[in-house]
């Protein structure tokens, strides 16, 4: 059976580790495997944890390694492995501010003179593709007065490791072994598209990234970890990396089923569901926010969506969010649109729960392995409160959750009925069975899952046009069989 997945901050909803353990052991006992987002020290940072001081320590205000264990059980368990950088604050990177040549951790840290030992251009520098504005470049002064321009691709206070020196990967295999004694079993290559700079190429996905990503691939599997490579960029780049690891993320389901309820159409949805790859983590909302620039163009590439196309979804997601989602995301340098919408799904579809539910069913019913993020599985809308406190675009859709809150979101029917798909992906006998789908005039999707050896089957029929949207689910085994086409009827479907 398939082993559902929830993405989790532990602080954000529990609150530490041994009570969001106990949400898995007890309403969420439907989950098969977990992704807590870092935990590491500090897992407040600049960065939510992603700018790490410490790869190898829990933060002890969320728990202890032993609890990690001990939330991973018998589920699977996911945790990041952040490839690209840490924190400035790290020891690893003030002892070499310190001590430079000296220091045990000298090499490890990528700046300008690396990639760049006789000077670059501006068409060199310009090229290079990152996620925010400006150029990824932070000044810093060693004790000795000597002065750095460090690589930072994504904040100041996140400097980038050097990667093809040897002190790097040592790091990156000491943090491994750390992450699999301490229950992990598969790790996220956070940030792995932009971890290998060369010049005279945009920098992101390129033969040589690949080439990084089989050597840490090889890392992890040394420790029995299996690996999961999060990359935001063309289709084409999921479909070249999808051989080289365990799992890759559809990025591009979520934007491609927004078109499709957007326009009442499943032409792009067919199309994608041709070629994407089976080891898929499929998402629909992520910490990050939506990803759009997945199905968009790129590089002379067409897209799965045009780039008006693209702008159409921006557009209507502005405008079911009274035009907030326009004001949380963030376009990039050189870029004419945002790469992520930050809101959450829910509020892109302007809280119809059974347009929700559409996208949702669709997420459970692809090959691969559905992965539900707590804010939409609690049926969240975005935290403007939250934003406007940080100033950062992303909080809109990392909602903190009291125990009160989450009681009552378990209780809605947009959640109820989202345990029932994880109930059903996980527990009925079709799905471990063959995978095959239609579709059918302008707006009809039939997704099927037919079991021969169990005479088990599972039907998702769903219409995205706007006026009609609907789903319904056709359930049959050796028990008998069962139609599930109600918010109702799915949320109180169980085992048997």
């Amino acid at each position: 059976m398939t082993d559902v997945e929830l993405l989790v901050y532990a602080d954000r909803i529990g609150g530490t580790i041994p009570a969001l353990a106990a949400l898995l052991d007890g309403p969420l006992r439907d989950f098969g495997s977990v992704h807590v987002l870092p935990f590491y020290v500090p897992f407040d940072g600049a960065d939510a944890g992603f700018d790490p001081v410490d790869h190898t320590a829990v933060d002890p205000r969320l728990g202890t390694w032993p609890e990690v264990r001990d939330l991973a059980g018998d589920r699977g368990l996911t945790a990041d492995l952040v490839v690209n950088h840490v924190s400035a604050s790290s020891v690893e990177f003030t002892d070499w501010l310190a001590r430079g040549a000296e220091s045990p951790w000298d090499g490890m840290f990528l700046t300008y003179g690396t990639v760049f030992p006789h000077g670059a251009t501006e068409a060199e520098l310009t090229a290079f593709y990152r996620p925010r504005p400006g150029l990824p470049f932070t000044g810093y002064r060693g004790s000795d007065g000597s002065r750095h321009l460090v690589w930072t691709t994504f904040l100041p206070s996140q400097v980038d490791l050097d990667v093809a020196n040897p002190v790097a990967i040592a790091y990156l295999r000491r943090v491994l072994r750390v992450l699999a004694d301490g229950g992990v079993s598969t790790v996220r290559l956070d940030a792995v598209g932009y971890a290998v700079k060369t010049p005279g190429t945009d920098s992101f996905m390129t033969p040589e990234t690949l080439a990084f990503v089989e050597v840490v691939t090889d890392l992890a599997r040394a420790e029995n970890l299996a690996v999961l490579v999060e990359v935001h960029g063309h289709y084409a780049q999921q479909l070249a990396i999808a051989p080289l690891v365990d799992w890759v993320y559809d990025f591009a389901l979520a934007p491609l089923l927004l078109h499709s309820l957007g326009t009442g159409t499943v032409d792009r949805l067919a199309h994608w569901f041709e070629i994407r790859p089976a080891n898929a983590v499929t998402v629909l909302d992520t910490h990050d926010g939506i990803g759009v620039i997945d199905a968009g163009p790129a590089g002379g590439r067409p897209g799965l969506l045009s780039e008006a196309e693209m702008a159409e979804v921006f557009a209507r997601a502005a405008e079911a969010t009274h035009g907030h989602s326009s004001v949380a995301s963030v376009v990039p340098e050189w870029s004419t649109l945002p790469h992520q919408i930050n809101a959450t799904f829910f509020s892109t579809l302007g809280g119809d729960v059974v347009a929700y539910l559409v996208a949702r069913a669709v997420q459970h019913f692809l090959p691969g392995r559905p992965q539900t993020y707590y804010v939409g599985l609690l049926g969240g809308f975005d935290d403007r409160e939250q934003f406007a406190e940080t100033g950062s675009g992303r909080d809109v859709n990392r909602h903190r959750y009291p125990a009160a809150e989450v009681e009552e979101a378990l209780a809605s029917d947009v959640t109820r009925a989202q345990l029932g798909l994880v109930r059903l992906r996980s527990a009925h006998p079709a799905f471990d069975g063959q995978f095959t789908w239609s579709a059918y005039g302008r707006d009809v999707l039939e997704l099927r899952w037919v079991n021969a050896a169990r005479d088990a089957r599972a039907v998702l029929t769903v219409c995205t046009a706007r006026a009609a949207t609907s789903f319904r689910i056709q359930l049959a085994d050796a028990d008998g069989s069962e139609v599930l086409d109600t918010v109702e009827s799915l949320a109180a479907w169980t085992v048997g």
